[in-house]
């Protein structure tokens, strides 16, 4: 990374994005079902930046009418809790690993966005897993693993890691989360830096997109748990 980039998160206000991280709009693309299958460009098909200064500071209370810049309305929002819920140890302790054929997936719940791409109304990654000896069933479970906005998941073929490149960005997402891309550093109010990830989901209080565990600060948590015998997760 060439630029000294940082979002810092605020005690009681926003993030705080330093170094001129590029701002981008994203969109997912859904199929009539209204599930989302893939990543677009908003508009024209091609990558739309917003335009921004070095410093800028985005809304995490979800109240600004400005989105999503912050127009500092988080100090009339006396009913918001601003606690920091993301989970401060590392993936490695917390994630399950799933094998399939040549294929280790790699799956951190806690870091769930609720974005909805790891599967359909007919079938979830966890059970194609069963099926990554097809290579048509494994190169979409690599797409679905790429896809993934808050990196809840991992995969390995082979035993080597296939990760999505990112350009350092944040993007932003219709009615989702903030998706912080390439490694960008987070650093907490109280100078905890949260581990380092290709890809993490902040949280923008602002719909069902983001109500899950995920790289968060502030907001309700799910709770689910894996069922092994059907490859499904149950929601509580």
């Amino acid at each position: 990374m060439d630029k000294p980039y940082k979002i810092l998160v605020s005690e009681r206000g926003s993030f705080k994005v330093m170094g001129g991280v590029p701002l981008i709009r994203r969109a997912p693309m859904k199929t009539v079902h209204g599930e989302p299958v893939d990543w677009d460009y908003v508009g024209t098909g091609e990558q739309e930046k917003i335009e921004t200064g070095e410093r800028y500071s985005l809304c995490r209370c979800g109240q600004s009418k400005n989105k999503p810049f912050c127009d500092g309305s988080h100090h009339e929002a006396t009913e918001i809790d601003f606690s920091l819920t993301a989970e401060r140890n590392l993936i490695a302790e917390r994630r399950r690993v799933f094998h399939g054929k040549g294929l280790e997936l790699m799956d951190d719940l806690s870091l769930c966005a609720n974005a909805g791409f790891c599967g359909t109304r007919l079938v979830t990654i966890h059970k194609m897993r069963q099926f990554s000896a097809d290579p048509e069933v494994l190169e979409r479970i690599l797409r679905m693993v790429a896809n993934c906005p808050s990196g809840r998941l991992e995969a390995k073929v082979n035993g080597e890691l296939v990760e999505p490149e990112y350009e350092p960005s944040i993007a932003v997402v219709p009615d989702g989360p903030l998706w912080v891309r390439g490694g960008i550093p987070i650093e907490a109010f109280d100078g905890y830096v949260y581990e380092v990830r290709s890809a993490a989901a902040g949280c923008r209080r602002t719909s069902r997109f983001a109500t899950g565990r995920t790289m968060r600060w502030g907001s309700r948590r799910n709770k689910r748990t894996f069922n092994a015998e059907t490859a499904e997760f149950i929601n509580h």
